[in-house]
């Protein structure tokens, strides 16, 4: 796990290496000053202390040095302290804004499919879970497993060289020590995985009932959730149990060893210094030394626990970053050709991995500058065929051109680059009118905004709000009508102006009224265009230069609106069924 950590969090630290290294540099003398050199002076006074000299002056002199040598250690203590910490600061937060973007990259890079398949409440959470356990590990892997290696390096040495015997006594115990909490540890972090597996899927469900409120309300269904909640969060609590108390008990095993070792290694200082072996001051350094090292490695212990939960948070988006995408960009990108717009699907196969084929040898060719409409019955392929053409799924077999240029040989931005789409259900940014209009073009002027709107029929209602184009449409545009959320979205397709325009029941969210306002908009936005347009009404499809009928993925009609009519066929019994209610 730590390995695939690794392997993602390195290319990003890496970046400011200077100062990772300066770090554990400073910080590690910084350590060895306070812990081991300077308690070693305060063992050489009390040594000196209880000599029995004769010339006081001679021993005012020694003490003055050790005093002086001490404060001057604390000074340089201070400073390497307050040296590092900045270095420090600036690094996390270099690595933390290194590591937010990397992750929204790496997950923006999945298909479509990944998203709606994945509770976006989900994602969010571990997304800021792997930023946040970053900033826990490297804390603890400084301030804990750093401090807690060099105390005991330089305990060891400095008591290698004063008592042997109690050197050997305090390598026997960190080895027994280090052994049962490894032991325990390896079992933890099992439990600390399906943790954090279950706390997503709380967060997962949170995000699914606050994004669907309006019909948790309108089926009177709070009740039933909050008890399918209560049953989520059960389950999560019996996890959390599990990992919880075996952490408890690794601390009690803890305070078991620490009790040990500390009255055995005071009676056998007590045994040495009585046989004159060690000094007064060894007994006073070694004492010291077991409160360090004692409140070392309990910090350690605890430290570890916690470390290895963040190791498991961040396994969660690690996981995810693994995940190869289904839809991929070409090792070797072919330069972006398309120009005008000729569109063609030549012997296309497709099937969504169940069985389920949704076309099989389909062949449809729609020259530069053609409007054509699309219908058919629920499931006939109407809406494939545009996810198609903006991958965001891939032909099974055949190709897809634009230009005489397969659309899986260039990048993904590229290709959309040169299509703009409105979907049937135009989801806007919790941001202003203006970024959302713009945000297909952010380099667009005032002028241009403002003569998209007019176009789109936005102009008039957006005016009247209180602060106009600055005013915030709130999350996926909740506080616009389906109907202005759908003009901005085809203010925003206008600006694009793009080669290629996709309408999936681009006006089905809009009054008869302003649905023949969009209608004259959007034949002076086809003007030059490559134009396909997926509709259940009828009427937004009539004037069309062709409009082909889909049935099982297959193409059973072909023809302008007059000449389907006169065939008598499927387009004409759809005709039939809807002709009262439109505007002509």
């Amino acid at each position: 796990m730590f390995k695939k950590i690794y392997k993602y969090i390195w290319p990003q630290m890496r970046k400011y290496r200077g100062s990772f290294y300066a770090i554990f540099i400073i910080f590690g003398i910084r350590t060895t000053l306070e812990y081991i050199i300077r308690p070693f002076y305060f063992k050489k006074i009390i040594d000196t202390l209880s000599e029995n000299v004769t010339n006081k002056a001679d021993l005012s002199h020694g003490l003055l040095i050790l005093v002086v040598t001490i404060i001057f250690i604390s000074l340089l203590t201070t400073i390497t302290a307050r040296v590092c910490k900045f270095i420090f600061f600036a690094f996390e937060i270099n690595v933390i804004k290194e590591l937010r973007n990397f992750s929204l990259k790496k997950i923006q890079y999945h298909s479509q499919t990944f998203f709606a398949n994945t509770f976006s409440g989900s994602l969010v959470t571990k997304s800021r879970r792997f930023v946040g356990s970053f900033e826990t590990m490297f804390d603890i892997l400084l301030f804990n497993f750093w401090s807690t290696f060099i105390v005991l390096v330089g305990v060891f040495i400095v008591l290698g060289k004063t008592s042997v015997i109690i050197s050997f006594f305090f390598l026997i115990w960190v080895l027994i020590y280090f052994s049962i909490i490894a032991f325990f540890l390896r079992r933890k972090i099992k439990y600390d995985v399906i943790e954090a597996a279950s706390d997503s899927s709380i967060s997962g469900r949170l995000a699914d009932i606050f994004g669907n409120i309006l019909a948790v309300k309108i089926f009177s269904a709070t009740k039933s959730e909050t008890n399918s909640f209560k049953e989520i969060t059960e389950d999560a609590s019996i996890k959390s149990r599990k990992a919880w108390f075996l952490a408890g008990k690794i601390e009690v095993i803890q305070a078991v060893l620490a009790f040990i070792v500390q009255g055995s290694l005071l009676y056998v200082m007590v045994h040495l210094w009585l046989n004159n072996k060690i000094t007064t001051g060894t007994i006073v350094l070694v004492q010291g030394f077991i409160v360090v090292i004692f409140d070392k490695l309990w910090d350690f212990g605890n430290s570890l626990t916690k470390f290895m939960k963040a190791g498991a948070d961040m396994k969660e988006m690690i996981d995810i970053f693994e995940i190869k995408s289904d839809i991929e960009d070409p090792i070797n990108p072919e330069v972006l050709k398309m120009q005008k717009g000729n569109l063609q699907f030549s012997d296309v196969s497709f099937d969504y991995g169940n069985n389920t084929e949704i076309f099989s040898n389909f062949t449809l060719d729609i020259p530069h500058g053609q409007r054509i409409g699309i219908v058919g019955h629920s499931g006939a392929g109407k809406s494939t065929i545009t996810n198609l053409i903006l991958r965001f799924m891939d032909v099974t077999k055949g190709s897809i051109t634009i230009d005489d240029q397969d659309i899986r040989n260039v990048l993904q931005d590229d290709l959309r680059s040169m299509i703009s789409y409105v979907p049937q259900e135009s989801v806007l940014f919790h941001r202003t009118i203006r970024e959302n209009i713009a945000y297909g073009k952010p380099d667009a002027t005032e002028e241009e905004i403002i003569e998209v709107a007019k176009k789109a029929h936005a102009h008039d209602f957006i005016s009247k709000l209180p602060k106009g184009y600055e005013t915030f449409v709130g999350e996926r545009g909740v506080k616009l009508s389906g109907g202005e959320r759908q003009r901005v979205a085809i203010a925003r397709a206008m600006l694009k102006n793009a080669p290629i325009l996709l309408l999936d029941e681009a006006t089905s969210a809009l009054d008869s009224v302003s649905e023949s306002y969009i209608q004259e908009a959007l034949v002076e936005l086809m003007k030059d265009k490559t134009v396909i347009v997926i509709a259940h009404r009828l009427s937004t499809i009539q004037k069309m230069d062709r409009i082909i009928v889909l049935e099982n993925g297959t193409i059973v009609e072909d023809g302008n609106h007059k000449q389907l009519l006169k065939k008598k066929g499927v387009y004409a019994d759809l005709w039939a069924h809807q002709s009262g209610g439109f505007i002509e």
